[in-house]
């Protein structure tokens, strides 16, 4: 299976088949698996045979998702988490203790920001900020307490684009873990362990179920790195269920179908809206425009699904273009088939104090647009109309 490429492995890296001879892998409904007798379930307590046990460890489902997310991101082994935000906190919690020092890119999803400003704390483990693109920055504050560099790239929403072979080289100087939030480009546009990245997570909710049906969080990295994470997964509980780890093994089929189109409508409507009158800016990371058009071009294969803008007028012009949409949906979601219209400020991003949002990029006004997978004139007669 090692010699086919992303697609196919994605499609075609599945369970052996059971003595049924199905062609679409079965679901896995059990909470927990049988043993022939007391000595092979003693040997499978002891990890002395290879063998499920329980659910909340393992999976037949879920062993499947892990062993094409792993392959797609050219990573060694992964482990599968109920949501995204869970992938993030179990990745900070298996590998950080108190004392420990993260250093950021300022620029994070909102829910991430709580966990440093509010979580981690609790536990002494602390974030230093930095402004993204501001390498000497990320230097300066690694100390001999700093044992993790987290980013977003492109970031969420502001689409900042960091460099990744920049900060993995500081990141192997100075003895420091590399994780990476992938979820925004997936492992078809962009690959971070191959620009010296040690983690790369996901939330499967978005790009990776592709269709807002199932929550699931996905963690790729070493088997050294991964079997610290199963240790305190097995133990927390942080579980993805089977039924979820079918559906999004299933999505993956369709993962590089889905985000070329994605990336091909968001070009587009990129172009579209920084000619548009009633536009202020536009940022989309293949916009010869964007200030890291360069960088993106060299780390990701497409632009991606995301266009961020902002109409003239400010908070009310950007409400009421919200307001005026018919096509895209309004839901705090992305990664969709089908478009999706947020307000950052008054949403995903809306705990942030107005500074600390506009440290990020994030205005008043900003709109983001996760394009969709209808036609690209359907979408873009949406978007004029409620501009109008």
């Amino acid at each position: 299976m090692s010699n086919y490429r992303e697609e196919t492995l994605a499609i075609r890296l599945q369970n052996e088949r059971t003595r049924e001879r199905e062609h679409s892998v079965p679901l896995y409904l059990t909470s927990s698996f049988v043993f022939d007798d007391a000595e092979q379930m003693r040997a499978a307590f002891t990890d002395e045979i290879e063998a499920n046990i329980y659910s909340r460890y393992s999976n037949p489902n879920v062993d499947e998702l892990l062993s094409k997310i792993a392959a797609l991101e050219e990573g060694e082994a992964a482990w599968a988490t109920a949501t995204g935000m869970a992938a993030v906190f179990t990745t900070f919690a298996a590998l950080l203790k108190s004392g420990d020092h993260i250093v950021s890119s300022r620029s994070v999803f909102g829910s991430t920001h709580q966990l440093f400003m509010n979580i981690l704390p609790k536990w002494g483990i602390t974030t230093t900020y930095v402004d993204s693109d501001d390498y000497e920055a990320y230097a300066k504050a690694i100390t001999s307490e700093t044992k993790m560099l987290y980013l977003e790239t492109p970031s969420n929403p502001g689409l900042d684009i960091i460099d990744l072979e920049k900060v993995g080289k500081i990141c192997k100087e100075k003895n420091v873990l590399f994780v990476v939030d992938n979820c925004f480009a997936t492992p078809i546009i962009q690959k971070p362990l191959r620009f010296g990245a040690d983690i790369s997570i996901h939330s499967a909710t978005k790009y990776i179920d592709g269709q807002g049906r199932v929550l699931g969080g996905l963690i790729v990295s070493t088997a050294e790195i991964i079997k610290q994470i199963e240790g305190f997964a097995r133990h927390s509980g942080p579980a993805m269920s089977p039924f979820n780890a079918w559906i999004l093994s299933k999505s993956l089929e369709t993962l590089s179908l889905r985000v070329e189109k994605q990336s091909s409508n968001a070009l587009d409507i990129a172009q579209r809206l920084e000619k548009h009158p009633l536009v202020e800016w536009v940022k989309y990371p293949f916009l010869t425009s964007h200030p890291q058009y360069e960088i993106a071009k060299k780390q990701m294969r497409f632009g991606g699904g995301i266009v961020t803008f902002q109409v003239k007028g400010g908070l009310e012009a950007g409400r009421k273009f919200l307001d005026s949409l018919g096509l895209f949906s309004l839901t705090p979601n992305l990664g969709d088939s089908r478009s999706i219209a947020t307000h950052p400020a008054s949403t995903t991003h809306s705990k942030l104090k107005p500074e600390e949002r506009l440290e990020v990029g994030i205005t008043d006004g900003l709109v983001r647009l996760s394009i969709g997978l209808e036609h690209i004139e359907d979408i873009w007669e949406d978007i004029a109309n409620a501009l109008r």
